[in-house]
């Protein structure tokens, strides 16, 4: 199997973070491997805490996995402090062999609004992680917060994707779904020397938690099997156009269908 490695937070109530990865890379065929910033005590309504792990012990676990299990694509999420986000820089230069691909979620606010990276950490992230990174996957939000304004449009997402790449070199992924008002969950890819969008239609009436962890999973397992980034964000696209389509029930709350496709075993009739 196709071995791939996320960089995240746990997220007590399994919708997000590690839990989410993991589930992702399962239900894509890949071996998931982590390695674990922080603990949250979380649920789909609201972040009650986080406790940050050793930035030494963020390294350690990192260093485990190249060991004995080499990822061939790797993914960060939660990050939380500058320390955290340094201790993988340094680990990454270190052991990432040149050209593994790096799916960067700058994950900042939860979907319940609780913040999950400390404001001063953000500059570090940039100066840090974003010059390592193959692409980076932010949401509406998120790319505001990069690119210092506010983002009304699909024109104005469109905008920031080519500008996002511009400033910092790696290849951009705004996702539009938060987009108020819009009919079609429209994401914007700019890479070098080319640049396209992806629509699905918006599932109106579903809350789900997660789809930003599990979209940049689906692309992280893309790549570790072999796919090229291009290819690897469209079957991503779809991944997690379906889990919300044909999302479950969890007592009163929607959660992601990772294993939709578990009638064609590993995905494998999008390869």
């Amino acid at each position: 199997m196709p071995i791939a490695l996320t960089i995240a937070g746990s997220d007590s109530g399994g919708g997000a973070g590690i839990q989410a990865d993991l589930k992702t890379f399962a239900a894509l065929g890949v071996h998931g491997t982590s390695a674990i910033t922080c603990l949250t005590a979380q649920n789909p309504r609201a972040v009650l805490g986080i406790h940050p792990c050793a930035s030494a012990m963020v390294g350690l676990q990192i260093e485990a996995v190249f060991a004995e299990l080499p990822p061939a694509a790797i993914k960060t999420g939660m990050l939380y402090s500058g320390e955290i986000i340094r201790a993988v820089a340094a680990s990454l230069k270190k052991l990432a062999p040149r050209g593994l691909p790096l799916i960067l979620d700058p994950v900042m606010v939860a979907t319940s609004g609780g913040r999950l990276l400390k404001p001063g950490a953000i500059d570090i992230l940039k100066r840090e992680l974003f010059p390592l990174a193959t692409l980076v996957t932010p949401n509406i939000d998120e790319a505001e917060i990069l690119i210092g304004r506010k983002i009304a449009s699909l024109d104005a997402a469109r905008a920031a994707a080519r500008e996002i790449h511009e400033i910092f070199g790696c290849a951009a992924l705004v996702k539009g779904g938060h987009l108020r008002d819009s009919k079609q969950a429209v994401d914007f890819f700019h890479g070098a020397g080319e640049e396209w969008f992806l629509e699905a239609p918006f599932i109106k009436g579903v809350s789900t938690h997660g789809t930003g962890c599990a979209y940049s999973a689906a692309i992280t397992a893309w790549c570790a099997r072999g796919n090229n980034l291009a290819k690897s964000v469209a079957h991503a696209k779809e991944f997690i156009t379906q889990a919300i389509a044909r999302h479950k029930s969890a007592d009163r709350h929607s959660v992601l269908n990772f294993f939709w496709n578990a009638s064609a075993p590993h995905g494998t009739r999008n390869r």
